[in-house]
């Protein structure tokens, strides 16, 4: 089963609070850039991103949890601008019932004080504070996701922050990996390994848990279509053979075509079925 993250639909929104706006010019244009720089460095990592864009009031936070189930994201990233009240998030994140990853992301590791200080002017200093306020609502946040039993994760860092990025990357591969789980057809061929009471699975608890579907496939199936495997096809499997393993010259010519031939009826069985995986152990009769 290989990842498709290209099938892969990642939610993302910033958080703000709209009456900031009139009283510090600019500090929305920045917040929304740094946004921009979020959903950019998330699409590098190989995944479609759903931006609901910058969410300061109610009506926004509804338009957006909308926009995600329409969308069909399998993970929202949560990106804090800056101080934003928990009425604008809880109804995003309540309606769209996916993981969501909470961004306490700052645009740089540290203010530059000499230059904050240097400013003067109160309101200027207090739009600039608002910029690199991001961690100021994490507790309100936390505290309203506790309350409302939403489990979710936090990665904390500046924009430029290679270790939160290592993170966040790590949280897309995970989404990934959930998704492709969803639209896997597991084939199961034959039965347990007897007295291994370890692997002995419930697939009704893999199907609830992933989302995967279960094709229950027979041997007989199997040899059906190892018996109709032509001569060439063995022949053009062994070319393979010979391109992607090192074949050891002590191996047996006959062995080697009854592999190949092996090899391409469970290629035809994985068209057939189109299966994502296959677990199987069979154990037949003598000369079976």
């Amino acid at each position: 089963m290989s990842l498709d993250q290209d099938r892969l639909s990642i939610g993302l929104f910033g958080i703000g609070l709209n009456t900031y706006w009139d009283q510090f010019p600019g500090l929305r244009e920045r917040l929304t850039g740094y946004q921009g720089t979020v959903r950019d460095r998330i699409q590098s990592l190989g995944a479609r991103v759903v931006d609901a864009g910058l969410v300061d009031e109610v009506p926004k936070a509804h338009a957006a949890a909308d926009l995600f189930r329409t969308g069909q994201v399998d993970i929202i990233f949560l990106f804090i601008t800056t101080y934003a009240l928990s009425s604008t998030v809880l109804p995003v994140v309540q309606r769209a019932r996916v993981p969501v990853v909470v961004l306490n992301l700052q645009p740089v590791a540290q203010l530059d004080y000499e230059s904050f200080n240097r400013l003067g002017d109160r309101g200027a200093m207090t739009g600039v504070w608002l910029e690199h306020c991001q961690a100021c609502c994490l507790p309100e946040i936390a505290s309203v996701f506790s309350k409302a039993g939403i489990e979710y994760a936090l990665v904390s860092g500046f924009l430029d922050d290679s270790a939160a990025w290592e993170e966040i990357g790590e949280w897309v591969e995970a989404a990934a990996v959930a998704g492709a789980m969803r639209s896997n057809r597991v084939g199961l061929l034959g039965n347990y390994y007897g007295g291994m009471l370890d692997v002995y699975t419930d697939l009704t608890k893999h199907a609830a848990s992933f989302g995967c579907h279960f094709e229950l496939v027979e041997m007989c199936e199997l040899h059906s279509l190892w018996s109709a495997v032509s001569a060439e096809e063995i022949a053009s499997k062994k070319r393979e053979f010979a391109i992607t393993f090192a074949v050891a010259p002590e191996c047996d010519p006959g062995e080697l075509d009854r592999a190949a031939r092996t090899s391409c009826a469970l290629d035809a069985l994985v068209r057939n079925r189109r299966l994502g995986s296959l677990a199987y152990y069979y154990e037949g009769a003598k000369g079976n």
